[in-house]
């Protein structure tokens, strides 16, 4: 029950307006650092929701970029997989790590320790609807950050390859 109730607090949070200001300078700070002393083993956020630190290609650089991500997680038959949702925190533009799946979709995912080759693809159609339904019962708060935006919050699905 407290559980619970810590859950409902930290979506609450996570949804203003503050947060969005506050979180996207220190979350993946400490995220980052904390994967890094762990040897891949830990992530800060993750303790109240799955998280990836995704290396993608930058866009225009050709550089790795490590990011950490929330995610949800999908059983498949074929292996695992993971739906990624650029929200930005509900901040205006499209985060960065977007524009690189989009322009180099082969990437990998450190998941508990383990580094796994993924190809993303951009969900669309009824595939994106399905997804985006399972994810604001997953994370209700993605739905506070989609409505301060006027830009459809892009959802990736990343399979192994």
């Amino acid at each position: 029950m407290a559980l619970a109730a810590g859950v409902r607090l930290v979506q609450k949070v996570s949804s203003t307006r503050l947060f969005a200001r506050v979180a996207p300078h220190v979350i993946p700070a400490l995220d980052r650092g904390v994967h890094r002393l762990t040897r891949g083993k830990v992530l800060l956020s993750a303790r109240m929701l799955p998280g990836v630190i995704l290396t993608s290609t930058g866009a225009r650089s050709g550089l790795p970029r490590r990011t950490p991500l929330a995610c949800m997680p999908e059983a498949e038959a074929a292996g695992r997989s993971w739906i990624l949702v650029g929200s930005n925190f509900g901040r205006t533009g499209h985060p960065a790590w977007t524009h690189n799946l989009l322009a180099h979709p082969e990437a990998t995912v450190s998941w508990k320790g383990h580094d796994i080759p993924v190809t993303a693809v951009l969900l669309a159609g009824e595939e994106r609807a399905a997804a985006w339904r399972a994810v604001l019962a997953f994370w209700p708060p993605y739905a506070a950050y989609q409505s301060r935006v006027e830009r459809e919050i892009r959802l990736f699905r990343l399979t192994r390859r």
